[in-house]
């Protein structure tokens, strides 16, 4: 579970890029954060994984506090940045040995899982030259496999699909919705709102740093009275955000 309580961020005096956000992502739920660009959704997601200070308020990772806690609640959650561009003169089994020291992952235990991700997202055959030699793709696969090596409870992903190929896109979402279904958290943003619509158990839109719309699609439809698409209704609901 992942509880943002009352949390703001300004990077300019007086001018807030996250205003006094509170959510709660659930334990067996996959949650979308949605939102134009500029909105907040990077922002909140690096105050979520302590790579941003956070001005005000706190988030608690499964309890623990990411500026009271850090040690603890980084050991309780993936994270999938939004560009996969890093570590790139490590061979990609030298990226994933690094995450797994980190995460202090048993050598059989980290060998199989190497194996068996590297092998589903067809990057296994490559673990031996640099990230650097990589497509963007495959080095959104390295970041992926790094980030769910030690099976943590909850995944933060932010935009996780862009340049994945189909079948790894869909290897991905079968993975987010077989993680929920074991009563774990996942929360990802995207830009793809069909995705959100056919993946998402709930979904929040945030606009000009303020959280706008927190629900289901049916409640969304149930506010706007109108029977529409997931992109239709989020670009109604940003246009005239006065009206919910």
């Amino acid at each position: 579970m992942i509880e943002i309580k009352n949390v703001s961020k300004s990077y300019v005096k007086n001018k807030k890029s996250v205003d006094d956000l509170n959510l709660e992502i659930k334990d067996g739920e996959i949650f979308g954060f949605l939102g134009p660009n500029g909105a907040g959704k990077t922002t909140t997601i690096k105050m979520i994984t302590g790579i941003l200070q956070i001005d005000e308020g706190d988030i608690l990772i499964d309890g623990k506090s990411i500026t009271k806690e850090p040690v603890e609640a980084k050991k309780l959650f993936g994270f999938v940045p939004d560009s996969p561009d890093m570590f790139l003169k490590l061979k990609g089994i030298e990226y994933l040995n690094f995450m797994a020291d980190i995460y202090e992952v048993p050598n059989n235990i980290r060998k199989q899982r190497i194996e068996e991700l590297t092998k589903k997202f067809e990057i296994y055959n490559d673990l031996n030259n640099e990230i650097e030699s990589y497509s963007h793709g495959m080095r959104q696969k390295i970041v992926l496999c790094g980030a769910i090596l030690n099976n943590p409870k909850n995944w933060i992903l932010d935009e996780p699909m862009t340049g994945l190929d189909p079948q790894s896109s869909y290897d991905l979402k079968e993975m987010m919705r077989e993680h929920a279904k074991n009563n774990n958290c996942v929360f990802f943003s995207t830009h793809v709102l069909e995705v959100a619509e056919r993946l998402c158990d709930r979904v929040g839109i945030i606009n000009k740093g303020k959280l706008i719309f927190v629900g289901t699609l049916e409640e969304m439809r149930a506010k706007l009275q109108e029977n529409k698409s997931l992109e239709e209704l989020f670009l109604e609901i940003t246009k005239n955000e006065d009206n919910i």
